[in-house]
């Protein structure tokens, strides 16, 4: 970009800043402003010019910080991250909006872009749609242990967001403007003056309530959108194309309020009460947008001939009112309003706010609401009023065939040991003398093939099962009761976290059985069953797992039931954990190849469920090149991954940012599923060199994390993992297990403590030894390799650019500031020298394949975006090594805890990841 482009992001930026300034000023005084602005100062010059004069000072004056003061600066850093950031996001949007003004080529990753290219490539329309009647595309929202803001803050970002937006207008007055610019000082203020910390922690249905707030701000309002947008360009851009509705390919999905595993809180009532919050959403918009739709259709038979059905639609309508005899839609939509206000009485005992004219039946399904809608839009196009159809009818319509009464379909998770201890216990007394866990793999499969076989159920009434066993069961009863009143869509995956045999999957599908969720005489399953392979090791058995479970005639019988589609969840975040960045990159890629020859082999279709977060560390970075990059026929039109934390407040914020990621992946999954892939299958000696690389990479991060002795407590003392726990965050515990081993430690707090203390490990650690293992055994020809896997292969160019990126937010500067934690000064200076040695390492590696000068040469945006951001991040981390310092020398003052919380929220905020 050149300097004039970005001009309005620095202006933007200014602004903000001198707002909030004028803020701090206001509220605390004159004083503690100038603190702040000589923190600021000293900051921006040791991070953009390497000055360590500077730091020297920006430690003394951080260290002498009175206590009363310490609050104010990090609050006031952690807004400033939070200001630039909304800055930021504005200015992608507005070079967006001049890109297509200046009627440029659709920019990459649009449905436009795609489109064009595959039109381009000789797709025929018939192609596109199979394609589009075959394909789904699903970002699934995931409540994420280690989430930081309030949704009083996100409220307050996305309205400033709003008015840095309307700002843009160059048809403001004069007095426009300047009720503008005081509606910006007023929010500032706002967030000034409100608490940034919970002062309770999260429950279960608070997240499922921050997660609704998104479809409000985007999924409702821009998914209809979306669909008419692109129904209306196929028909404009691709040959032949008969305009035509598409089928719902293009939906959110959650599992907040159904993720069991490692969660105690989740409960049957929880997920009762989670669907019914969903519910709630999803009809109080259709309840609103169809009295708006009636307001609007006053279409009246003394100017227009309306078609019977509906002057039938109208008699039948409870709305008698003399006044609008005349408006037969009008009153058709009144009696769609009373029988749907019927409906949310019905399954949630919601009541609506604006009372229906009479009461009237319920609908029993969406289907049945459709069914009236359609009728509609059939009349209007018969008198030609098409243009009517086309707008707040045609979005109903297609809200309620994306969201029907359900919202979302709420997946189901739980550990595999939860199901085999339930088994267990259920054939302990349907099957007395029979040890269930004593049994060996081919054991366990003779015995539940069997009893899947079986109608009869294994649970005894009066029989007083523990209470592990019955929450099971009773999660899948309430299953099984939302499917009665909400229809399958609305659960439609129950996942099994941490399969490593056949018998895990069978285990889950005779639970299913016992509440009739799977039905042996009739060959149905209602529900798919979803495989999730999370360590290196069981990603390696992936294929083989499913081959042997695909080879089951029972399974496949039940399989035909799911239109024989089999969904597999790959986990990022623990394969990472387990095996570092770049083996666990490797395994999935692998793991990938060798199931898609799995399915092809058995004739069995496959849906990849990618469960990524949104860090490097977690699998995270750009969704349009992470999809792009998986091996050919890995996509196959379907895919479903996860959004989690901070990642969900990036990208679905406001509407129209969230409607381009929503653009993004059904783009990628186009393009990955149609066009064929940039040098797609990978040379014989790409993947000879993958395998060495790995296993270099996986030697090294397994002797640093899992073998080097103390390493536990190194990592325990230099981050704020141990006071994580005090932060009122995600509802769920950062460990399995009552224990500080790292194995038991979930990967999300684990990333997430690396990425406070801006050393991000798990992103980059055995990436530098491998490669330099690499070149020393094969010179300046194993250089070359490498350098041509960059510039041909996918996977690899995407593996560099995820390590440049996470490499490029990491300092090691402020990393050795926290080494300086660690009580133990041998442990200490063994330690942090090897982990600095590595991170050279990676830094030099990567700058010699890419070519780059420095970090970031082919990531212009991010290299800005630092460059804007990073400076108003580091006070907060060298403030807080000093809070932690005094914190854990004794200190009791209840200002140090707040205030290592508050610099926790700042840095997660400001990183824009927190896992």
């Amino acid at each position: 970009m050149t300097s004039d482009k970005d001009q309005p992001l620095r202006d933007d930026i200014r602004l903000l800043g001198r707002l909030l300034g004028d803020t701090v000023t206001d509220q605390e005084g004159a004083e503690v402003l100038a603190t702040i602005e000589r923190i600021r100062l000293l900051a921006i010059s040791h991070h953009r010019h390497d000055d360590t004069i500077a730091r020297a000072e920006l430690e003394s004056l951080l260290h002498a910080l009175p206590r009363e003061h310490t609050s104010q600066v990090v609050r006031a850093f952690s807004y400033f991250s939070h200001l630039a950031n909304i800055a930021e996001d504005q200015h992608h949007l507005r070079r967006s909006r001049a890109h297509l003004l200046s009627g440029s080529a659709p920019r990459e990753g649009s449905l436009a872009h795609a489109l064009q290219r595959a039109v381009d490539a000789g797709i025929d329309n018939v192609t596109l749609q199979k394609f589009f009647a075959q394909a789904e595309v699903v970002p699934v929202l995931t409540a994420h242990p280690t989430e930081v803001q309030r949704k009083s803050i996100l409220d307050a970002q996305w309205d400033i967001a709003h008015m840095l937006e309307t700002r843009d207008r160059s048809d403001l007055t004069p007095d426009e403007r300047d009720e503008l610019h005081e509606a910006l000082r007023r929010t500032i203020l706002r967030l000034w003056q409100t608490r940034m910390l919970r002062w309770t922690k999260l429950s279960v249905t608070d997240e499922v309530a921050n997660a609704l707030a998104f479809y409000d701000t985007t999924f409702l309002r821009e998914l209809p959108r979306l669909y008419g947008a692109l129904e209306d360009h196929l028909s404009n851009a691709v040959p032949g194309w008969v305009h035509q509705e598409l089928p719902p390919f293009l939906y959110p999905g959650s599992w907040i309020g159904g993720d069991r595993d490692g969660n105690p809180f989740v409960t049957a009532e929880i997920l009762e009460t989670a669907m019914r919050m969903q519910s709630r959403k999803a009809l109080a918009y259709l309840l609103e947008n169809l009295h708006r739709l009636g307001a609007e259709l006053s279409t009246t038979t003394s100017l227009i001939a309306v078609p019977q059905s509906i002057i039938d639609l109208a008699k039948n309508s409870p709305d008698q009112n003399a006044h609008r005899t005349d408006e037969p839609y009008r009153r058709a939509i009144a009696g769609f309003y009373a029988r749907l206000a019927a409906t949310a009485r019905t399954l949630d005992d919601f009541d609506v706010q604006r009372h229906a004219v009479s009461s009237a039946e319920p609908y029993c399904s969406p289907s049945e609401l459709s069914a009236d809608l359609d009728a509609l839009h059939q009349s209007l196009l018969g008198h030609k009023a098409g243009l009517l159809a086309r707008g707040r009818l045609r979005q109903l319509r297609r809200a309620l065939t994306l969201f029907g009464f359900h919202l979302a379909p709420l997946d189901l998770r739980q550990n595999s040991e939860v199901h085999a201890r339930t088994v267990a216990e259920l054939l302990a007394v349907a099957r007395p003398g029979t040890d269930y866990l004593a049994m060996d793999e081919s054991a366990r499969i003779a015995l539940l093939t069997d009893e899947l076989a079986d109608p009869r159920t294994l649970s005894v009434p009066g029989v007083q099962y523990s209470d592990e066993t019955c929450g099971e069961l009773a999660i899948f009863r309430t299953a099984r009761s939302i499917h009665e009143r909400f229809g399958q869509h609305a659960i439609q995956n129950v996942i099994i976290s941490k399969t490593d045999g056949v018998s895990d999957i069978l285990e889950l599908a005779l639970l299913l059985k016992e509440v009739g969720l799977l039905r042996p005489l009739e060959h149905a399953l209602d529900v798919n069953v979803v495989p999730l392979f999370e360590t290196i090791e069981d990603l390696a058995q992936a294929a083989s797992i499913m081959d042997r479970l695909l080879g089951i005639g029972l399974y496949r019988r039940l399989l035909a039931s799911r239109g024989a589609l089999q969904e597999v969840m790959l986990g990022y975040s623990d394969s990472n954990k387990d095996g570092g960045f770049l083996t666990s990159g490797w395994a999935l890629y692998r793991a990938e190849i060798a199931l898609t020859r799995v399915f092809a082999r058995h004739g069995v279709r496959m849906r990849l469920f990618h469960g990524r977060g949104g860090s490097v560390g977690r699998g995270g970075g750009p969704s349009y090149q992470a999809i792009l990059a998986q091996p050919q026929g890995a996509v196959q039109g379907q895919i479903r991954i996860t959004e989690q934390g901070e990642v969900i407040a990036h990208k679905y914020a406001t509407p129209e940012l969230g409607r381009r990621n929503l653009e993004v992946l059904a783009a990628a999954t186009l393009e990955a599923t149609l066009l064929p892939h940039e040098h797609d299958a990978p040379r014989p000696e790409f993947l000879a060199a993958m395998e060495v690389l790995s296993d270099c990479a996986f030697k090294a991060y397994r002797a640093m994390v899992y073998e080097t002795p103390g390493f536990e407590r190194y990592f325990w003392e230099s981050t704020v993992i141990s006071e994580i726990a005090g932060l009122n965050i995600g509802s769920r515990p950062a460990s399995r297990k009552k224990s500080t081993a790292i194995e038991d430690l979930r990967a999300i707090p684990w990333v997430f403590s690396w990425s406070q203390c801006r050393l991000m490990l798990p992103g980059w650690f055995g990436f530098g030894s491998a490669i330099e293992q690499w070149i020393s055994v094969r010179g300046p020809e194993g250089l070359l390799l490498l350098q041509t896997m960059a510039n041909e292969w996918g996977f690899f160019r995407t593996l560099l650019s995820n390590i440049d990126m996470v490499l490029g937010k990491s300092d090691i500067v402020i990393a050795e500031r926290y080494a300086q934690l660690v009580t133990d000064s041998a442990l200490r200076e063994k330690i942090f020298p090897l982990i600095k040695a590595e991170w050279q390492r990676s830094v030099d590696s990567l700058i010699q394949i890419t070519g780059q000068t420095e970090l970031l040469d082919g990531n212009p945006l991010l290299k800005r975006s630092i460059r804007n951001r990073f400076p108003y991040i580091d006070p907060l981390n060298y403030l807080q090594v000093e809070l932690l310092r005094r914190h854990r020398s004794g200190e009791s003052d209840e200002r140090v805890q707040r205030g290592i919380h508050l610099t926790i929220n700042g840095i997660a905020a400001g990183l824009r990841n927190s896992g």
